[in-house]
């Protein structure tokens, strides 16, 4: 491997001071552009790149963000992280991503080494064990270095900190409210894979709240923290109740939901209309194609890296941490009666 260039050595072979090559590859006013050009050339020949940890120290950044999410396998995840990189790297930052597999112990340690490591601020979505057990002390002691946290889609109220969320208990309630006017559904099932986490809690509150104002519709529910046996418990739950209408609070769930009522012999959505949260890459290959509730999740990461790069470039004053909420839509496909 070629021995890196310094710039003491480009300063050397040009006959200038180290701070007029420094200034000339920043383009500083104060250098002619004759004298920019020959250092420029003359980096450019040797490949010379700054040295990452000298600039770090000195301004006192990385230029990196942390960026910690539970299933880089759910559509909705990886999503969001690309409309985090995109809106990092307008500004020159770059991500350093952990993947946790919904372990509170990985996203501990994930937080413990990229703070270490001198990450300038954290964008995260926390792991379903973290929500379940309710623990956010780890939070609290990176907020207590001073290093930024905003978390996305799955959040902790107690954390003092910024967070941007999907209008989750509106998309649900609209949910309700489509397939009891469009469809007529006067027996609707809730069925979650995700029960016990944030997201899933603000849909049920939404449900609860349309079925409020429809008393002559009744609410069934199936709830399961994990995926495992989803499409047994399904089949069984579809074939014991008397059900003309689904809102599945995950895509997993929509997509077992489909197929079980097939299984079972029932007809989407003639039958039984079927819609889902999260509009992700299995639910424009549903058979029939998931009505959908799409919660925009590029626009969530893109809108939570902005945050926290203005915050980190000092472009936001100071404000007191608040949570923005991006509006659902509601994304019409066949497994519903338009």
């Amino acid at each position: 491997m070629r021995k890196k260039v310094t710039l003491k050595q480009l300063a050397e072979e040009l006959n200038l001071s180290i701070s007029t090559v420094s200034k000339s590859l920043k383009d500083d006013s104060e250098i002619s552009q004759k004298t920019i050009d020959k250092v420029k050339a003359l980096a450019k020949k040797h490949n010379y790149k700054p040295n990452a940890l000298a600039v770090s120290l000195k301004s006192n950044k990385t230029k990196s963000i942390g960026v910690i999410i539970p299933d880089i396998l759910n559509p909705f995840f990886a999503k969001a992280l690309l409309g985090i990189e995109k809106e990092a790297s307008k500004d020159g930052y770059k991500i350093v991503t952990c993947i946790t597999n919904e372990s509170y112990k990985k996203e501990l340690e994930y937080l413990d080494m990229l703070s270490y490591n001198g990450v300038d601020g954290f964008i995260l979505a926390m792991s379903q064990e973290t929500q379940v057990k309710n623990e956010t002390a780890h939070f609290e002691e990176v907020l207590k270095d001073d290093i930024p946290i905003i978390m996305f889609d799955r959040v902790a109220d107690d954390i003092y900190c910024d967070k941007v969320i999907g209008d989750d208990k509106e998309g649900a309630s609209n949910a309700i409210k489509y397939l009891i006017t469009n469809n007529n559904c006067k027996n609707i099932a809730v069925i979650s894979t995700i029960a016990g986490l944030s997201v899933a809690k603000l849909r049920m509150d939404g449900v609860k709240a349309a079925i409020k104002e429809h008393e002559n519709v009744n609410l069934l529910k199936l709830e399961m923290k994990k995926a495992t046996n989803a499409e047994e418990r399904i089949e069984v739950f579809l074939k014991e109740n008397d059900i003309d209408g689904i809102v599945a609070l995950d895509e997993l769930a929509a997509v077992n939901s489909i197929n079980m009522s097939v299984k079972i012999g029932k007809s989407v959505p003639n039958d039984i209309a079927i819609l889902g949260f999260s509009d992700g890459g299995m639910a424009k290959y549903t058979y029939p194609a998931l009505t959908t509730v799409s919660q925009h999740a590029k626009r969530l990461g893109k809108t939570a890296a902005k945050i926290l790069i203005d915050k980190l470039e000092l472009r936001a004053k100071a404000y007191l941490p608040k949570t923005k909420v991006i509006k659902t839509t509601l994304i019409e496909r066949e497994s519903t009666l338009s």
